[in-house]
């Protein structure tokens, strides 16, 4: 890692894991497994954000989308959830990993819902990086919600219309407080951001891989570190002026 520039990191990297499915079905097995093998990836990419100095690291893990798929997966991956964060507890609190959670977290099941808080609850006070998963999540719900809120706001009087914004919109949103992503990854050879923080990444730097999630690990992902860096980041303006770095 010799060669990624510390000071141009990304400050916030966001992820879109596809090919869970895929990988299983190349090899013949459930797509169950390939969940599991997915979880690795999280793990591993997990710990390598932290080890290079990345602060802010949001993954879609599942969306309100998802909901459709068979029953018997969703549970499975209500049940890969669970064990991912009591097996990921102490790694978090050794390295200084605070967990949130982002979407319609009252849509899913209650066990899962007191893990989620468990987890955030006995994170809150790290400091070095935080993990984000998007669950139940929809920019598009997420936009709305933030509307219907700025809407009440303005029929109860609290808000005129002259007051609505860019950053009072932000604010609404769930990702309120945190950076826009300046990285998002797609796995699998997709090149769609499938309703996943449209907002967000307006000015984001987009990388898009056919490597499918469950081998998506260190290596591949510090490619993508390194293509990052290798762009010119301009906001709008020319390459004469120079835009405004991260």
């Amino acid at each position: 890692m010799e060669d990624i520039k510390a000071e141009k990191l990304p400050r916030h990297v966001a992820i879109i894991m596809d090919g869970n499915g895929r990988w299983a079905k190349k090899r013949a097995l459930n797509r169950i497994r390939g969940h599991e093998e997915g979880a690795e990836s999280v793990r591993e990419i997990v710990r390598v954000s932290r080890e290079i100095g990345i602060p802010f690291l949001t993954l879609y893990a599942f969306s309100e989308e998802n909901w459709k798929r068979p029953g018997y997966e969703i549970q499975a991956l209500m049940n890969l959830l669970k064990r991912f964060l009591r097996s990921e507890l102490k790694e978090m609190l050794t390295n200084g990993i605070r967990l949130q959670a982002i979407g319609r977290i009252h849509k899913l099941p209650e066990d899962v819902q007191e893990e989620l808080r468990k987890t955030a609850r006995e994170t809150s006070r790290n400091r070095d990086m935080v993990l984000t998963l998007a669950l139940s999540y929809g920019s598009r719900q997420e936009i709305l919600d933030a509307i219907q809120g700025i809407a009440k706001g303005v029929k109860a009087g609290k808000i005129s219309p002259e007051d609505i914004n860019e950053e009072l919109i932000s604010s609404g949103l769930y990702t309120e407080g945190m950076p826009e992503p300046d990285l998002l990854i797609r796995t699998s050879a997709e090149y769609r951001v499938s309703n996943f923080l449209l907002w967000q990444i307006a000015y984001a730097e987009m990388y898009f891989t056919p490597t499918l999630w469950p081998e998506f690990r260190k290596q591949e992902y510090m490619e993508a570190i390194r293509e990052y860096q290798r762009r010119e980041r301009r906001f709008g303006a020319t390459g004469e002026r120079g835009g405004r770095e991260t």
